[in-house]
């Protein structure tokens, strides 16, 4: 049975463990829960497979964890003891890291399989909030620790055939990511404008724009080091000529935030 295209979608996977805590204002994340746990729903079926290009994994070149059965990594510090104590038991996939490593060696984009790494919390959190019921295989994927935002674009493109297998691509990380310029959104709303200027233009201008996204407005104020942002274009890569949707666009900790759909 052929399975539907699936769409991709970038994401913020919020503040550590952060929907799964009391929170000072108490309803800050609330926005961004209802959009992780609308993303399900919208989806044309179940998929079969997810795989998560996660900001809090960089390697030298792209690492697949390709284990049966991955443990959780607690990669946030200072946060209520319950929290590490989080579960997340869904499988692993090495039936699609295996695809992976086929679709990127066809592609000649260097990679290695990775066995016995775990989730961190930028595959784990956002997923409890998305996939409550942890039915659904996962693979976590690493962004490359040079950063270069065409190889992240060209390593979205390999990977978009996963699409037709029911696969679901998320690209979880931050479209703001500065810690010491939370609040400021003299710097916030004109970055944010331009990425939703960016993703609404045809798709070769948008690796062009995202290519040279440093010449965005505050592009270094919204992120100091873009580990966050990258995966994004991993997505704009797997995403083609399909269109940008805002699936949120809202003030979290005082900051203008965007997470969008493409299909």
């Amino acid at each position: 049975m052929t399975q539907p295209r699936m769409p991709v979608a970038y994401i913020s996977h919020g503040g550590g463990p952060c929907f799964f805590m009391d929170w000072d204002p108490p309803r800050e994340w609330d926005g961004l829960r209802a959009a992780l746990e609308g993303i399900g729903p919208s989806l044309p079926s179940q998929p079969t497979a997810i795989v998560v290009v996660t900001a809090h994994w960089e390697s030298r070149d792209v690492a697949v964890d390709s284990g049966a059965t991955p443990g959780l990594i607690y990669d946030y510090g200072g946060f209520p003891a319950h929290t590490y104590q989080l579960t997340y038991p869904a499988p692993g996939s090495p039936v699609v890291a295996n695809e992976i490593d086929s679709l990127l060696t066809a592609a000649g984009i260097p990679h290695h399989l990775e066995p016995a790494h775990g989730w961190d919390h930028g595959v784990f959190i956002p997923l409890k909030v998305m996939f409550p019921d942890a039915q659904i295989p996962v693979v976590a994927v690493s962004v490359l620790a040079d950063f270069d935002p065409l190889a992240h674009l060209e390593l979205g493109r390999a990977l978009a055939p996963l699409r037709d297998q029911g696969v679901l691509i998320i690209g979880s990380g931050s479209s703001f990511h500065h810690f010491g310029n939370f609040g400021r959104e003299e710097f916030a709303v004109p970055f944010d404008h331009w990425l939703h200027l960016t993703l609404d233009q045809p798709e070769h201008q948008r690796w062009e724009s995202l290519v040279h996204w440093t010449d965005a407005p505050h592009a270094r104020k919204a992120h100091g080091r873009e580990e966050h942002l990258l995966p994004l274009m991993v997505v704009v890569g797997a995403a083609g000529a399909d269109a940008a949707h805002s699936i949120f666009n809202q003030r979290v900790m005082s900051t203008t935030m965007s997470c969008w759909q493409f299909h």
